[in-house]
């Protein structure tokens, strides 16, 4: 199955944050998902990664 990649704006939406609080996160939540940079000015995430993330949060670990 094909990766799906989520923008700032979308992983933003999917939490009800603002899209620089995803930016803050890579630098304060060491577990939190780093971006991938798909092409110059293209930087996106994983969404298997993300639902990973929220799956550990969730669980505590």
């Amino acid at each position: 199955m094909p990766e799906t990649y989520l923008s700032d704006n979308q992983v933003a939406s999917r939490y009800g944050v603002h899209r620089t609080t995803i930016w803050r996160w890579i630098s304060s939540d060491a577990r939190f998902p780093p971006p991938v940079n798909l092409s110059l000015g293209c930087t996106r995430w994983k969404l298997s990664e993300v639902e990973a993330w929220e799956a550990r949060r969730a669980s505590g670990v």
